[in-house]
């Protein structure tokens, strides 16, 4: 059935069912309130039986159940601010990063300052202002204020806009979009999943090629280390100070500086800042501090031991809390060790080197050196290296093929949830 529209007198908006109505979020709820953060120095008020919310919580996920953390009911007795609210009710997020996430509470639960919590009044289903409000998002961030930490008031959300078709179209509207969305996230979930099966068969392929190498009738032998057991007949072991010694020259004039990625590797500092859009800090004063980096050196980053030992292509300089090693390129090819650096059981045996993770500690050469390494001919290292890097990269463009999808399938379903709680799609006909 066609129906007429009407200018919502709203740009972000459009057009509207002539039917709808125009109003406010404030005239939609029965009750909207917020809560506060009790005295963290007093450890009777934490680890209760009472539901803390907190804007965290609110991060993909579209039912709030359960809480990361809990109040005690002496932490309610002593702080005023702090209300039990029941269920159902909606939490939107009103400040940092996450703000305007928006959830449904099925728990009875107080909340923090960071978290509005909003119940709709009878003539208003909860799940459609839901989806109303998750439209809202864009127009909270235009509308908040701060720079690194913005933020939205109760005052803004309770007079955003707030479109009103009758009770019965809400319904129909909310069962076509709950219809359409579970299976886009279906889709997603499976997407996701095949990802994640790709990701596995990665890191398989990178380990067996760089600790079996790549010959599928090559003898194996006991290697005596405890991390790799078995290696090919011709490879040795040898101690990790015969391939790679320590760089220790300080900064060298015109160098630039450089920053660690587990994403992108060794790149210089404004390169990361434009790749990332995060900013880092730069030594503008003491450059003593900073370090000599070459091309070919590996660095032992702060997280090495999650798989951060880099490779560095380029010249420059970098943080003095980290550790370069220079390749003994008469038994090293570099980009071979690059990947044998990212393997699954070399991390793993990096972990087991001392208690400097649980510690906190950064990863330092004496750790480096406590595994043992393999001699293997450099022109079986060029053939490892070659494969991998075609391997890796033929998975690679699956995963990103994949990635692109659920980029694809997110921006459907968001087009969709305007499209249906502005009217422009007729939801009319749906059969409940």
């Amino acid at each position: 059935m066609s129906r007429e529209m009407k200018d919502s007198g709203v740009e972000w908006i459009g057009e509207i069912p002539e039917d709808w109505d125009v109003k406010r979020i404030k005239h939609a709820v029965v009750q909207m309130g917020s809560g506060t953060t009790p005295n963290s120095d007093n450890s009777n008020f934490y680890d209760g039986n009472i539901a803390w919310i907190q804007s965290g919580d609110l991060y993909n996920t579209p039912i709030i159940t359960k809480t990361s953390k809990t109040v005690t009911e002496q932490a309610i007795q002593r702080c005023s601010a702090l209300k039990i609210y029941h269920k159902p009710y909606i939490v939107i997020a009103m400040y940092g990063a996450s703000v305007g996430n928006v959830s449904i509470a099925s728990i009875d639960a107080c909340t923090n300052q960071a978290c509005c919590i909003i119940k709709p009044n009878d003539n208003n289903n909860i799940d459609y202002l839901k989806y109303w409000l998750e439209v809202c998002k864009t127009d909270f961030i235009r509308k908040s204020v701060g720079g690194g930490q913005p933020n939205i008031s109760q005052d803004k959300v309770r007079e955003q806009t707030y479109l009103c078709p009758s009770p019965t179209e809400q319904q129909q509207i909310v069962h076509f979009l709950d219809r359409k969305c579970t299976a886009i996230d279906t889709a997603i979930e499976k997407t996701k999943k095949s990802i994640e099966k790709l990701e596995e068969y990665k890191k398989a392929v990178i380990t067996k090629a760089v600790t079996k190498g790549i010959d599928p009738n090559a003898k194996m032998k006991d290697s005596g280390v405890e991390w790799c057991p078995q290696i090919p007949e011709h490879w040795s072991v040898v101690n990790p100070k015969a391939l790679f010694s320590q760089r220790t020259e300080r900064i060298l004039p015109g160098d630039k500086q450089l920053t660690a990625s587990q994403e992108h590797g060794i790149i210089y500092q404004d390169e990361y800042t434009k790749a990332t859009g995060s900013r880092v800090v730069a030594v503008i004063r003491d450059f003593s501090i900073l370090k000599h980096v070459e091309p070919n050196d590996f660095v032992i980053s702060m997280r090495s031991f999650q798989g951060g030992l880099e490779y560095s292509e380029k010249r420059g300089c970098i943080s003095s809390a980290y550790v370069m090693l220079i390749p003994n390129t008469k038994y090293v090819y570099p980009p071979f060790y690059r990947w044998f650096f990212k393997s699954s059981k070399y991390i793993n045996a990096l972990q087991s080197t001392s208690n400097f993770v649980r510690d906190g500690q950064a990863m330092r050469y004496s750790h480096f050196i406590q595994i043992p390494l393999f001699v293997i001919p450099l022109t079986e290292q060029k053939q490892i290296a070659n494969y991998l890097e075609s391997k890796v990269n033929a998975i690679m463009v699956l995963i990103q093929k994949k990635q692109m999808a659920i980029a694809k399938w997110e921006e459907y379903k968001k087009s969709l949830i305007y499209y249906a709680v502005t009217g422009k799609i007729d939801c009319r006909n749906e059969v409940i």
